[in-house]
């Protein structure tokens, strides 16, 4: 439920309490100051149908599985205040009669008053099973965000192991050309030490080739 609705009807509960004591305590009285009491019990009127105009405009802009019950509540609450309304022009209408007031005191004006404090009772009652589904559901939400947060830094946490992951498959591949590079600078080593032995052997051979030579010429002659 809207946090703003909940405080609407808040509002409006404890107008409607107040209105019935008033409309009450103005049953008993004459003259001016009837007048002056039932002034006042308009305005609370005026003011209490303010705020139910209000919890109607910001129920229907709620979710529709929300809106539902909510418009059920200003429903009553509607009902409620029309009750209110029709005691109070009892009250006005019987002025010039106290008999007519102490007969709408102890008939109509009980009967309506007491509907009425039924209606605040079974609302306030939903009100309050409504409110402890609200704590639960923003229980559950608390719980969902929690569980977010714990994923998301479960995320970043897998995230940086991934790019620790990639940085170290990039120095796996740099070690492996650094290594390739080192097998051809020795593969092109061996290939020169190859050359240099033959060149070597052909030397040695071109050298006892003369040695043999020499020796063949100077024991001859």
């Amino acid at each position: 439920m809207s946090e703003v609705f909940e405080g609407y009807e808040r509002q409006y509960c404890e107008a409607s309490a107040s209105l019935t004591r008033k409309c009450t305590a103005a049953a008993a009285l004459q003259g001016e100051k009837l007048k002056q009491k039932a002034a006042e019990i308009q305005s609370g009127i005026d003011g209490a149908d303010a705020l139910i105009r209000k919890m109607d405009l910001e129920a229907r802009n709620l979710q529709p599985s929300i809106r539902a019950g909510l418009l059920a509540k200003i429903r009553e609450y509607k009902s409620d205040l029309n009750n209110l309304k029709g005691a109070l022009k009892r009250i006005t209408s019987g002025n010039a009669q106290q008999g007519a007031r102490e007969e709408l005191l102890e008939s109509g004006m009980a009967d309506a008053l007491g509907v009425s404090a039924d209606q605040r009772s079974r609302l306030l009652r939903a009100t309050e099973r409504q409110n402890r589904t609200t704590d639960r559901l923003r229980d559950s939400h608390k719980t969902m965000l929690e569980t977010e947060d714990l994923g998301v830094s479960i995320l970043h946490d897998l995230n940086q192991q991934r790019q620790s992951l990639l940085h170290a498959h990039d120095v796996l591949d740099e070690v492996d050309n650094n290594v390739g590079k080192s097998r051809r600078i020795i593969g092109g080593m061996m290939r020169k030490m190859d050359r240099n032995k033959w060149i070597i052997v052909l030397i040695i051979a071109v050298l006892v080739l003369a040695i043999l030579v020499i020796l063949y010429f100077k024991f001859v002659h």
